[in-house]
């Protein structure tokens, strides 16, 4: 019995054994084989490296380029590599990589660079792939995002960074994270770029900062004292999200309460170059064409056309320029803040009404001597009598936003404003104003995510429950569609579906407007529906309503078609679309509850849908440019 116990011991032992030579043997081969591999990929060898741009609408692109040439400059040669005609498997035989990624939808990354990312995540978590693949890759990653947002800001850098090293990488330089919203971005990536150069020449990664050990690892080498010592030192979160431009890593605190103004430099100079003028800190004004064209008799907006404002005597303007969307359609090419919330320092609304009257009387009157502009009328000008708060950004979002409009008013000014409809509390407190319109991009969560990109996770919830506090108002409520070629022009029925949720007063239909191109948005002219487009589109959604809206109006300059609820604005076969403007500023003014009957105007013949004026004021002289376009040549017919 105990001599075959015995046996049974020395069994196992020896299997025990025999498992372990197999395991070291196994083991012994692969390092043998990674040791080959890494001798072959010496960063001595004569290999270029190669900088990998992930990239959705062009600066990630433009920054590897830039990066590019910096280091040809400095005598080291890098290839630019677009991911999408790259094998992940050749990864193991770069001596130097350096990828510059943007981080898209929910934190993942653009499209391009999927395949590329999903590669490193799933080797990284693969055992039969191993921690040192990548041992003889030094590498580098700079990531762009927004710290809007919030914890999904440069995710894909991040996760680039952490596979790397997983995989054995070195990483030459920590993370760099550039946001394109708080115009430090190429400060910080010259930045970047100045440790990377240092590292490739054999120093540390910051002078005086970071330096990069023997085994990869980074140590702080900064003296703790002169640590102790910055008293004036905040945390990033209490200053707007702003990233750390300057080479000590810290932001210090502004005066005064420690709030930073919401226009940067760089903002400032790009919305100025664009004919903005800045109002304050946080505020904007700017003279629309429309406003010059019936200067000089040419013609009004739709607005005159829909609701009988004198479109030269409108000021556009805004006390927030930040918003909380990037929409692909954005004419202002995102050169504005973005924020879910208040966290600037703050104007005085008083300061904001004056300084914007300043600044558009100024414009005006620089119309003064052009061609078509009378006395009587530039005279009409310089005393405006509408105001759209509609110039760009989120005009709710200002805190003091219904000390602003009551600033209006009491000027006798009206108030067209536009809300973006991620704000239903903002909505829901707002004062009446002469028109309220909330933008209505798209009719399905999906499409809307796609047009507006908010900011906010909850993006759907906050565009319902905004539709939901129109009908808290008792003033006029418009529905604002834009369509979107290829984008939201087959989303008919659920459109439709809600107008139930608001039961606006108005719902304007708009054909997109091209702004050109712009490294934020892929649209082009293809995606730019005709009036005729327009036309139909509305036509069929008042059908589906069953009489409850009809198309009332159009301005066909505009590619734009005004639907009206039946019930309040038709009255004996006749619309009442335009506004009493004196009518509304005396409500206003008595403090007393008022509905939007009880300012509305008959809309005269030429402005209604149908009428062969097609919207525009027969009063007005209708000028056309001259095409100077080269006749497409005609068939010649040979006659035998």
């Amino acid at each position: 019995m105990a001599s075959s116990s015995s046996i049974h011991s020395r069994l196992a032992l020896i299997a025990l054994l025999s498992a372990t030579t197999f395991y070291c043997i196994h083991k012994y081969r692969r390092l043998k084989r990674l040791k080959n591999l890494s001798s072959k990929l010496n960063p001595s060898a004569a290999t270029r490296g190669k900088i990998f741009f992930i990239s959705q609408t062009g600066t990630c692109k433009a920054l590897a380029q830039r990066l590019r040439d910096l280091l040809a400059s400095n005598g080291v040669a890098f290839d630019l590599v677009d991911p999408r005609s790259y094998e992940p498997e050749d990864l193991p035989k770069e001596t130097l990589a350096i990828f510059v990624a943007s981080t898209w939808d929910g934190g993942k990354p653009p499209k391009d660079g999927e395949f590329l990312v999903d590669w490193l995540s799933e080797s990284a978590e693969d055992f039969r792939v191993g921690s040192l693949i990548l041992s003889g890759c030094r590498f580098a990653v700079f990531g762009v995002g927004s710290r809007a947002y919030g914890e999904s800001y440069n995710a894909v850098g991040k996760e680039l960074s952490r596979r790397m090293v997983g995989l054995g990488g070195v990483e030459m330089v920590p993370v760099g994270e550039g946001d394109v919203d708080d115009g430090e971005m190429d400060g910080v990536f010259q930045d970047w770029c100045d440790g990377v150069i240092r590292v490739l020449k054999g120093g540390s990664a910051r002078e005086g900062a970071v330096g990069l050990v023997s085994d990869g690892e980074y140590v702080d080498s900064t003296d703790d004292e002169e640590e102790e010592g910055n008293d004036d030192i905040v945390d990033l979160e209490d200053i707007a999200g702003k990233a750390p431009s300057r080479k000590n890593g810290v932001v210090k605190v502004a005066k005064g309460d420690g709030k930073k103004e919401m226009v940067t430099p760089l903002i400032r100079a790009s919305l100025t170059k664009q004919g903005y003028k800045i109002i304050g800190s946080h505020s904007g004004v700017k003279i629309c064409r429309w406003t010059k064209s019936q200067l000089r008799g040419r013609g009004g907006c739709y607005k005159h056309s829909f609701y009988g404002i004198e479109s030269h005597r409108c000021m556009e303007t805004t006390p927030s320029l930040a918003c909380a969307n990037k929409c692909v359609f954005c004419w202002r090419h995102h050169t504005n803040p973005v924020g879910k919330s208040w966290q600037w320092k703050m104007d005085d609304p008083k300061e904001i009404v004056k300084g914007a009257l300043d600044l558009h009387t100024k414009m005006i009157k620089q119309m003064k001597g052009v061609p078509g502009v009378t006395p009587e009328k530039l005279q009409e000008g310089l005393t405006p009598r509408h105001c759209a708060l509609s110039l760009v950004g989120e005009p709710i979002m200002y805190p003091e936003i219904n000390a602003l409009v009551d600033e209006l008013h009491g000027k006798r000014i009206s108030t067209f404003l536009v809300t973006n409809a991620q704000f239903p509390e903002k909505i829901l407190m707002m004062k009446p104003i002469t028109q309220l319109y909330v933008s209505v991009d798209a009719a399905t969560k999906e499409s809307l995510k796609a047009i507006d990109r908010p900011l906010f996770a909850d993006f759907w919830e906050r565009f319902i429950d905004s539709l939901k506090a129109l009908q808290e108002k008792q003033q006029r409520t418009v529905y604002r569609l834009t369509l979107v070629k290829g984008w939201n022009t087959e989303e008919l029925e659920a459109y439709f579906n809600l107008f139930s949720i608001g039961k606006p007063d108005f719902i304007e239909i708009k054909g997109v407007t091209y702004c050109g191109s712009s490294a934020t948005s892929k649209l082009t002219m293809e995606n730019v529906p005709w009036h005729a487009d327009v036309k139909a589109f509305s036509e069929a959604l008042s059908l589906k309503s069953n009489g409850e809206y009809e198309v009332a109006c159009e301005h066909a300059h505009s590619c734009c078609v005004l639907l009206g609820r039946t019930d309040k604005f038709k009255v004996n076969g006749k619309w009442f679309t335009w506004i009493d403007y004196e009518k509304f500023h005396d409500l206003v003014a008595s403090g007393e509850a008022f509905t939007s009957r009880d300012y509305m105007a008959e809309t005269p013949s030429w402005a209604v849908y149908g009428a062969e004026e097609g919207g525009f004021d027969p009063e007005q002289l209708r000028y056309k440019k001259e095409r100077h376009h080269h006749p497409k040549p005609q068939p010649q017919v040979v006659v035998a």
